[in-house]
């Protein structure tokens, strides 16, 4: 994850083509109920005023991830995912019922499968990215942004070309588990 960018612009046709990939990303009923609020530019501050305001910017680690060309909102869309399954090849699932019938939120997986297949296509492009949650001010970007009610916000996607490395994040000296601390064979 990259958190120090430089602020030249990404190409609107690199931007289209990361999507373009991540609209291949497995989907439930191929419902593909995700949507992606594109902030280039100046238009950040749209986001950032709300979400991480200027004056609580003194002293944050990584001042360089306000200078990311590119904030990407993705959305989950649940109700795209009930009328997908209230189809007639679908409707015998019961899911088309409503969002309580979904023993799982696949609007969630799939739009996070779809995140991570963005995320992986600008780190092949030779961008930067860093996914990160949105803890402040959601509901004025909504408002800001004119996003409709109901959607669910994943988080926020920072993305630019990447400026001299930044220190790493606290959780980077973590060990990863491995292979056998994860599988568990033939039963728990």
């Amino acid at each position: 994850m990259c958190r120090s960018f430089r602020p030249d612009p990404v190409a609107p046709e690199l931007v289209d083509h990361l999507v373009d990939l991540a609209s291949r990303a497995p989907s439930a009923g191929k419902t593909q109920g995700w949507h992606l609020v594109v902030l280039e530019g100046e238009a950040t501050d749209r986001f950032w005023r709300h979400a991480f305001p200027a004056e609580r910017r003194s002293g944050f680690r990584w001042p360089g991830l306000f200078d990311a060309p590119l904030l990407l909102l993705p959305f989950a869309d649940p109700d795209a995912y009930v009328a997908r399954y209230a189809e007639p090849d679908k409707a015998r699932t019961g899911l088309g019922a409503g969002v309580d019938a979904w023993p799982t939120p696949y609007w969630t997986i799939d739009a996070s499968m779809a995140v991570m297949t963005m995320l992986l296509a600008a780190e092949d492009a030779g961008l930067g990215a860093l996914l990160f949650a949105v803890f402040h001010g959601e509901a004025e970007v909504r408002a800001e942004l004119g996003v409709p009610d109901g959607l669910q916000l994943l988080g926020a996607i920072a993305m630019g070309w990447p400026a001299a490395p930044a220190s790493p994040g606290i959780s980077a000296g973590r060990s990863r588990r491995s292979a056998q601390e994860i599988v568990h064979r033939n039963g728990w």
